[in-house]
């Protein structure tokens, strides 16, 4: 439909600890990490990811609260609407209906404004009750932007909690960050560095297909997730036995 899909969350907090992570040493002389660590402050990270190139924005942060987090959500959503096309006109209620048909099958919807501009943007995210402020959730609406908020449970939808992992890994393993604004910069780095050589996101890939043939290679057992490699014998009954002796007595 060309629609933008962006997906955000929040990390952290990190503390100012020794993270473990692998590191090149001397065979049998590892690193050592201090077993005590100075209390010096957290650290957070405020992540918007596009999944289709593998673009992320980030800001590290010490609080996430609704001050920080809806005016940076703001900067970078104007941002990312100035690269996109500009979406033709359509009359009022077939624009209510492209709208409409993001919101099918949810048991929770939320209410859309009464003038809404062509959809641009699909804005995925959790469901932190800042996210539902309704000054924020107009201002989406102003710009043509629809949230789509995650079930309870549901945070493994969310791929900017796979994008996230792979940065803390890749910023925090193995070192021993001595403030929140050490933590904060490498962060920023590493997303930096990510951006020079993205790697796109999508759903499944080889290792949901992987998964597709193995279960039809299984079939289903009833009561349980449970699955056997060939078909259950049936077990038959004494009627159903009788017969079979009667039939071969003829």
């Amino acid at each position: 439909m060309g629609l933008a899909v962006w997906v955000e969350d929040e990390a952290g907090p990190y503390q100012t600890v020794p993270y473990p992570g692998e590191s090149w040493q001397p065979e049998s002389h590892p690193v050592c990490q201090p077993h005590e660590y100075i209390r010096n402050g957290t650290a957070k990270m405020l992540t918007l990811f596009h999944p289709a190139t593998g673009k992320v924005r980030v800001k590290g942060v010490t609080r996430s609260t609704n001050a920080i987090l809806h005016p940076w959500l703001k900067e970078q959503i104007e941002a990312i609407l100035k690269t996109l096309p500009e979406k033709p006109m359509l009359d009022e209620e077939t624009n209510r209906q492209v709208w409409q048909a993001w919101q099918q099958g949810l048991s929770k919807r939320i209410t859309l404004a009464e003038k809404l501009p062509p959809l641009r943007m699909l804005l995925v995210w959790d469901n932190l009750q800042g996210h539902y402020t309704p000054e924020l959730v107009l201002w989406l609406f102003a710009h043509g932007v629809m949230p789509l908020y995650t079930p309870l449970g549901g945070s493994w939808l969310n791929m900017a909690e796979s994008i996230q992992r792979i940065l803390v890994r890749r910023s925090l393993a193995g070192q021993n960050p001595q403030s929140s604004r050490q933590i904060i910069e490498w962060l920023e780095a590493i997303a930096r560095r990510w951006n020079e050589d993205p790697t796109p996101f999508v759903w499944g890939g080889a290792r949901a297909a992987r998964r597709e043939r193995s279960r039809s290679r299984r079939h289903a057992l009833g009561g349980s997730e449970a699955c056997a490699h060939r078909p259950v014998r049936a077990r038959q009954n004494l009627v159903q036995k009788w017969h079979s002796a009667c039939q071969l007595t003829h």
